[in-house]
């Protein structure tokens, strides 16, 4: 079994005895110089009043073990409180010898709900996609990604009818599907029909609109309490408005055959397994909270769960005028192609070889400064050229940048090797890893690659627990590129600092390799953050 930061303070404050967690992991290098975790001096007066920590408990910390526990080294009182330290070239063996077991989301341990992922903002044509509407879609698309490598059951509503759309969607790497058959509306007509209020003047209705169906008494009884707003009391139905709740239908029956494939989904196929998710810009929330309560009004089987994740607005400083999306990947992309040119010295836009890196640090770009925030709260562009430069440490393209340096580490190794330089890699369990002793080291495996799967849960978690009364759910979608950021920056200050492919002599080839797959961790890790975001990984820029 893996290795667990959870794992690890829930038995060091169940050894504590009863009451609240007290242990906290640390993250800083100053103090990972000298303790791996912390219990404050004062949570443990607060626990054990002025006397110390009997010895008795911190003799059963130091021999702590169990399931994903992590061996202690020892255990000491200081001024700071109790600081504990883990065996760690103990735990150096454990995670590099499983490298797989940190570098994936873990499964669930208990049934999750099937999830149908609703952005409306893809039934419009890119040239009208406003910026807070285009981090609507990214932050559905990374959402439904973590759902996934966690084997939850998603279905992504609506399918894409514009094919312009689509062909922006595959520029941004957003992997949404494109309408194959348009689901039959007939029964929702049938039961709009029937709801339809008398109209007082047919000719004030838009073209195209059947009519007008009262929300009143339903927002009454199930409306309000949920959080709706309470102004919502009539919905114009629309052939258009129709097809999409025909489209929601469809994805909830057909999810219930994803529980032939193994994924993790409740037993139950009814409609109260379902949790149906509409990510929309501030802008839509009203209309989609009118789209919640007309799917319940002609559609009694409707899933009871319906939540709201609203993205907050996007500003940017500086332009006056609306950035639409498309012109917003214009910008990056011609920044990128300018700045590849300062770098390199040459013009390196038409050269075919480094046409589609332009084209993922675009993407990359975008991706990080729109996901970065967390998805409720305003968001606000620079949109100046220095936000490009792999040398900024906030960027996609920094990480992009760092994933091409351990891409060249790694091939560099491999050709030393083909040219007679360097043995081939022994096995992993040969490997001494008490060779690794730098600081950087450490800080990589115990702040990036232990912590990693259980980063991805977190990510994921507010999604499978919304259970709760409220209509809008947060979520935690900037945590990935927080992630790969910090990772960016351990890797690159460590690389920077020691020399990983020593010079070809017998007695460095044991720290060598132990450090080379302390780097293949790293960049398992990083791969497995970038697709979460529908990035690829680069081999050089």
């Amino acid at each position: 079994m893996r290795l667990g930061v959870e794992e690890t303070l829930g038995a060091l404050n169940s050894a504590l005895g009863p009451g609240g967690p007290v242990w906290f992991k640390e993250t800083h290098a100053r103090h990972l110089r000298a303790r791996d975790f912390l219990a404050p001096r004062r949570a443990l007066q607060a626990r054990f009043g002025d006397d110390q920590v009997p010895e008795s408990v911190v003799h059963a910390i130091v021999g702590l073990q169990g399931p994903g526990v992590a061996p202690v080294l020892r255990c000491a009182p200081t001024p700071a409180g109790l600081a504990l330290q883990l065996q760690r070239s103990a735990v150096f063996e454990r995670v590099l010898c499983s490298v797989a077991a940190y570098a994936a989301p873990a499964a669930p341990s208990a049934p999750t709900p099937r999830v149908v992922l609703h952005c409306p903002a893809l039934r419009g044509s890119p040239s009208a996609l406003r910026l807070s509407q285009l981090r609507a879609v990214l932050v559905a698309d990374h959402l439904a990604r973590v759902l996934q490598a966690h084997r939850v059951s998603v279905r992504r509503v609506p399918s894409v009818p514009d094919p312009h759309m689509t062909t922006f969607l595959q520029q941004l790497r957003v992997d949404w599907p494109e309408v194959s058959e348009k689901a039959t509306t007939e029964t929702l007509r049938n039961s709009a029909i029937a709801e339809l209020s008398p109209a007082r003047d047919a000719g004030a209705l838009p073209p195209g609109t059947l009519g007008r169906v009262c929300l009143k008494e339903l927002m009454e009884e199930r409306g309000r309490t949920a959080g709706y707003d309470p102004s919502v009391d009539s919905c114009l139905v629309t052939e258009d408005l129709l097809s999409l709740l025909a489209e929601l239908q469809e994805a909830v029956q057909a999810g219930a055959e994803d529980s032939s494939l193994g994924l993790a989904a409740a037993p139950d196929a009814g409609a109260d397994s379902y949790v149906v998710l509409h990510v929309v810009s501030s802008e839509e929330e009203f209309q989609q909270q009118k789209l919640d309560l007309l799917w319940w009004k002609l559609d009694h089987q409707a899933p009871l769960r319906q939540k709201h994740l609203v993205c907050g607005p996007v500003k940017v400083a500086g332009v006056p005028s609306v950035l639409t999306a498309p012109e917003y990947y214009e910008l990056r992309h011609t920044q990128v192609c300018k700045a590849s040119s300062l770098k390199y010295g040459k013009d390196l836009e038409q050269d075919p070889a480094w046409t589609e890196i332009f084209r993922v640090l675009s993407v990359a770009t975008m991706k990080f400064e729109m996901l970065s925030t967390a998805p409720q709260s305003q968001l606000l562009l620079a949109l100046a050229d220095s936000s490009i430069s792999t040398k900024g440490s906030k960027s996609g393209t920094f990480v992009m940048y760092n994933c091409a340096r351990l891409a060249t580490l790694f091939e560099g190794y491999k050709g030393s090797v083909e040219r007679g330089l360097y043995p081939t890699f022994p096995p992993v369990s040969s490997l001494d890893f008490s060779l690794l002793r730098d600081e950087g080291e450490w800080l990589l495996l115990f702040n990036s690659i232990l912590p990693f799967p259980d980063l991805l849960r977190q990510t994921a978690a507010p999604t499978l627990t919304c259970t709760g009364p409220g209509l809008r759910v947060t979520a935690r979608t900037e945590t990935v590129c927080k992630f790969l950021v910090q990772l960016s920056m351990d890797f690159s200050s460590y690389y920077n600092r020691v020399h990983i492919l020593g010079e070809p002599r017998l007695h460095l080839f044991g720290q060598m390799f132990a450090r080379l797959q302390l780097l293949r961790a790293v960049r398992e890790v990083l791969h497995t953050g970038l697709a979460m975001l529908g990035l690829p990984p680069l081999s050089h820029i």
